[in-house]
C-alpha cells in the first residue's frame, strides 16, 4: 500500500461507492432484510444476507428470493423498502474517516462522483444526510440511470463522464467484488476498502486498503491544510 501513489499518478477523479464505502449502511440494511427473509421462510443471518446479497440491486436480490422461497406477498418490496428507509434515518452514519477524506480531496480540487447500486431515492437520502450533497451535486448516480447496473461499468462511465474525465485517470473507490469487477470493466484503477473480511474482495485485482482517512496519501494527495 505504501507504493500506490509511487506507482501510479495521481487521479483526475475519484469515483466513490456508497454503500459500505461513504454511508456505513450495510449492517443497518442487511439486519431489516435478513428478519424479512427469514420470515418468508428461509432462515437468514445478518452475515448470511451480506455475504449473498451485498453489491445486488433490488431486482436482483427479488430474483434470487423468488427462485429460492416463490412469488413474494403483495407489497413486501414496498414494505421492506420503509423497514429500510426508517432505519436508515435512525441510524445512518458514514463510514469512519470517510468525511474527511471526501472533504480533503474536494479541497484539492479533486472532482468526485457517486456511482451505486442503490435505488436513486434512497441513495440521494443517504448523501444528503452525511451533508454531502453539495461536493458531490450533479454526479450521483443510482443503477436507475443506466442501462445496466454493477458488474457491468455503465455506472462508473456516467460517473467518469460527469466528471469530464477519461474512466483510465479516474480511482474508484469499492468495497465489494461485483463493484470492483465494475471499475476494472469501466477501466479504472479500482481501490477495495477492505475494512471487513469480504467474500471475494481479497482475489478481485484491486488494491486492498484498510484505513479511509488514508485515501487522499494512497491517491497521491496529502492532507489539506
Amino acid at each position: 500500500m505504501t507504493q500506490m501513489h509511487l506507482v501510479h499518478p495521481r487521479p483526475d477523479a475519484v469515483l466513490f461507492d456508497c454503500d459500505g464505502v461513504i454511508a456505513d449502511s450495510e449492517t443497518v440494511i442487511a439486519r431489516v432484510l435478513a428478519e424479512e427473509i427469514t420470515a418468508l421462510g428461509w432462515p437468514m443471518t445478518v452475515e448470511e444476507e451480506q455475504k449473498r446479497f451485498q453489491g445486488m440491486t433490488g431486482a436482483m436480490l427479488n430474483e434470487a428470493l423468488v427462485a429460492r422461497v416463490g412469488p413474494l406477498p403483495e407489497g413486501w418490496r414496498k414494505r421492506v423498502g420503509q423497514r429500510i428507509s426508517a432505519a436508515l434515518h435512525a441510524e445512518l452514519e458514514p463510514v469512519p474517516g470517510v468525511i474527511d477524506a471526501i472533504r480533503s480531496l474536494h479541497a484539492h480540487g479533486v472532482p468526485m462522483a457517486v456511482a451505486s447500486n442503490s435505488g436513486r431515492e434512497e441513495l440521494h437520502y443517504k448523501i444528503a444526510h452525511l451533508g454531502l450533497t453539495e461536493i458531490f451535486a450533479g454526479r450521483v448516480f443510482s443503477h436507475q440511470d443506466v442501462a445496466q447496473p454493477k458488474p457491468a461499468p455503465d455506472l462508473y462511465l456516467a460517473a467518469a463522464s460527469s466528471c469530464g474525465m477519461h474512466p483510465a485517470r479516474c480511482a474508484v473507490v469499492e468495497d465489494t467484488a461485483m463493484g470492483i469487477r465494475a471499475g476494472i470493466a469501466a477501466g479504472c484503477r479500482v481501490l477495495g476498502y477492505a475494512r471487513h473480511e469480504t467474500p471475494g474482495l481479497r482475489e478481485s485485482g484491486a488494491e486492498l486498503f484498510t484505513d479511509m482517512s488514508r485515501l487522499p496519501r494512497l491517491l497521491g494527495f496529502a492532507e489539506a491544510s
